[in-house]
């Protein structure tokens, strides 16, 4: 198949765009300008999610798209949370309409499992209510909303992805943990951690990531029809667990400093349940150890 990837230039797009190629299909990398050669793209489009006529032509051809592009900061929404909308919500229905008016009739989203907020019952399945704790994920939500109501009319089939926290292979962000405790270690310089460390999250490898688009690509249902799967380890891996295992697999002390505790949900672990029944697929190099020692030797 031609596969359009939209946020191909982003750390979890080129993987998927690596695994789609060697899986033996032609990604298409659409990329804005600027952003370099992204490796195993059989072809790169230039777009943004804001420019209707870009995006006609960047969907012109393809079979598929995988939808990954967008704005991921939780954070930053809390406090400027338009740009998200714009980005998340309003950039995924220009796609919706570039792809109709294209004919194309098959979707992955990259959506989130911050959607589901702070349920009691862990790890969260896929009947989990969904409760938005941020603008961020609100906005995630109502582009789901979108697709499953361009789905209902018939216009595609769809599969939604939500994803907790990709990590692990060449991560390009310092400010998350598992880069940030590799760099206390090796610096020795103080890591500052939210609390007494004990908040639990459920670590996925990028690798592992990508080849569950790869998976969902070739399971999309007819048109008319849209389905969701969790994709995470299934594991859950406090910061203490973090800090631990960097220290085992360097040899090196991590200096751990503790801050006052943050408001943030004691667990998040995602049940992958669904996906590793119907996906043929599953977390083979999620391990914390594994992805610690491959980040340590990179």
């Amino acid at each position: 198949m031609r596969i359009l990837v939209t946020g191909a230039a982003g750390y979890l797009g080129r993987e998927v765009v690596r695994k789609l190629a060697v899986a033996g299909h032609t990604p298409i990398a659409m990329v804005r300008a600027g952003s370099g050669e992204i490796a195993g793209a059989g072809e790169t489009r230039y777009a943004d999610l804001a420019d209707a006529a870009a995006l006609r032509a960047a969907v012109d051809g393809v079979d598929a798209v995988c939808h990954l592009a967008g704005l991921a900061r939780a954070r930053e929404s809390v406090t400027d949370p338009l740009p998200f909308f714009r980005v998340n919500t309003e950039g995924t229905v220009a796609l919706l309409e570039a792809m109709a008016g294209a004919g194309v009739e098959r979707l992955v989203f990259a959506s989130t499992g911050a959607i589901y907020g702070t349920p009691e019952r862990q790890p969260m399945g896929e009947d989990c209510p969904d409760a938005p704790p941020h603008p961020y994920a609100s906005s995630k939500l109502a582009a789901e909303y979108a697709i499953e109501a361009q789905a209902r009319a018939g216009a595609l089939g769809a599969i939604v992805v939500r994803l907790l926290n990709v990590a692990g292979g060449a991560d390009p962000d310092p400010t998350r943990l598992l880069p940030r405790t590799l760099a206390a270690a090796r610096e020795r310089s103080a890591l500052r951690i939210n609390g007494d460390g004990t908040a639990v999250r459920d670590y996925l490898h990028v690798r592992d990531a990508a080849a569950a688009f790869a998976a969902c690509l070739e399971r999309v249902p007819a048109a008319g029809e849209c389905t969701r799967y969790n994709i995470g380890s299934g594991r859950g891996t406090s910061v203490l667990d973090v800090v631990a295992a960097v220290e085992r697999v360097t040899g090196l002390a991590v200096p751990v400093v503790h801050g006052p505790p943050a408001a943030e949900p004691a667990a998040l672990i995602s049940d992958p349940a669904k996906a590793l029944a119907e996906l043929g697929w599953s977390p083979g190099r999620s391990t914390i150890d594994d992805m610690i020692e491959e980040m340590a030797a990179s």
